[in-house]
């Protein structure tokens, strides 16, 4: 069984991490229980150059670090931001695409380089080209790359986004729509989610971290079980929707990403879809425009309610909550705390990882490296025993998994 998180960023990007290193991502990949994870950002010049020269090739399309002994792999990954104009309407959307080797990679960014597109300026840069002459320029270089529309639902910059994007993938990629095979659900969204729309069944739905920090990365993932640690492996599981081979994603609550519901941040309003249509999507207090969130927009477009989808008939999820924020609800301090990370760092020593704690372990063993809270509050999280309040505007849900009366209890845990 191998971890993939393919799809996360590097210092080079925009609003990220300055400790976003090959070394950092290589490290917390490990702390995270990450089989394989993206380079990210391969189309930035300075970055490209540091994967060329710190990669190693180990199988078709995977590389490790040269010179460490970790079982952390990579695989070159980027992201891409479209904006265009067509059909009347401005589109912004975020394209991840996979490479199988450097010489895609070198190709890619030449040929984009050529047509002026200023790939130094970010590690996600924006191109003024369409999602469908992009996925022309990288068929035309290698038609066994891998082209994933990234976080489909997100309002402002996805191929389903309801501030720019379209109403299907054939509306956005026209004749090139078949080679659109898997698309990424976003932390806002879940599969069951997407399973209300029957135009999607023939796509294989991946999940991601897309984080922005090397402490974020596997916040969701994908799980499989690959006979061949390559490339193609990985591209012929998400071409074939292999259920044999493509185990199950791990998942965000959706209801914690920051554009699950509706809403004006500014003015602190938070909306569920009734709520907006009852309101014009109208915010009820500036009556400005309100934006319009990932669950709503699923809710337009779907086609078929949740009490009628066959889940056997689809790739399987797990919901997870990332361990420090497990420990942050039950100490009842900032996830960042020192408290917190003391903690953690005691629980991934005796624990092996933290997939392994999350997923794996028997409560008892997570007591014996913990306290008989914290593997209560693991229990719970198993179960789907948490009080979702979901994001909205760019503001993260909340999670709660003990209420303020068990809290004044947990607050007073000692490490062991």
């Amino acid at each position: 069984m191998q971890i993939c998180d393919l799809h996360i960023h590097s210092k080079h990007a925009r609003a990220c991490s300055k400790f976003l290193t090959l070394e950092e991502i290589d490290k917390w990949s490990k702390i995270k229980g990450v089989d394989i994870v993206g380079t990210a950002d391969f189309t930035h010049p300075q970055w490209f150059k540091e994967i060329e020269n710190k990669l190693e090739e180990v199988n078709s399309g995977i590389f490790k670090l040269k010179g460490s002994n970790s079982d952390v792999n990579f695989m070159l990954t980027t992201e891409i931001s479209c904006i265009y104009s067509q059909g009347g309407k401005t589109r912004r959307l975020h394209i991840c695409i996979w490479a199988p080797n450097l010489e895609f990679v070198r190709k890619l960014n030449k040929n984009l380089t050529d047509r002026g597109c200023k790939l130094g300026s970010d590690g996600r840069p924006i191109i003024g080209m369409s999602a469908k002459e992009l996925l022309k320029i990288c068929l035309s270089i290698d038609e066994n790359h891998i082209t994933i529309p990234a976080h489909i639902w997100t309002p402002w910059f996805a191929i389903f986004g309801s501030k720019s994007g379209f109403d299907s993938v054939e509306e956005c990629y026209e004749e090139l729509s078949p080679h659109i095979f898997a698309l990424e659900t976003g932390l806002s969204s879940d599969p069951l989610m997407n399973w209300q729309l029957s135009m999607l069944d023939k796509y294989t739905l991946v999940s991601n971290s897309d984080a922005h920090s090397a402490q974020n990365i596997g916040r969701e993932a994908n799980v499989f079980d690959l006979k061949e640690k390559t490339f193609e492996e990985i591209r012929n599981i998400l071409k074939t929707k292999d259920k044999k081979k493509f185990l199950y994603t791990i998942e965000f609550y959706p209801e914690e990403g920051i554009y699950h519901f509706d809403g004006h941040r500014k003015c602190k309003v938070s909306l569920s879809p009734g709520e907006t249509k009852k309101e014009k999507e109208a915010c009820p207090k500036c009556k400005r425009n309100v934006t319009v969130g990932v669950l709503n927009r699923v809710e337009n477009l779907a086609d078929r309610k949740k009490k009628d989808i066959k889940k056997e008939n689809y790739i399987p999820f797990k919901n997870v909550i990332p361990l420090k924020e497990i420990l942050s609800d039950v100490l009842d301090v900032g996830k960042h705390s020192k408290k917190v990370d003391a903690f953690y760092q005691q629980m991934i020593k005796g624990g092996k990882n933290e997939f392994n704690i999350l997923l794996n372990l028997e409560i008892a063993d997570i007591e014996s490296i913990s306290t008989p809270e914290i593997a209560e509050a693991v229990r719970r999280v198993r179960k789907d025993k948490v009080k979702l309040i979901p994001g909205f505007d760019g503001q993260y849900g909340k999670i709660e998994i003990f209420d303020k009366q068990e809290k004044k209890k947990t607050s007073q845990i000692k490490l062991l």
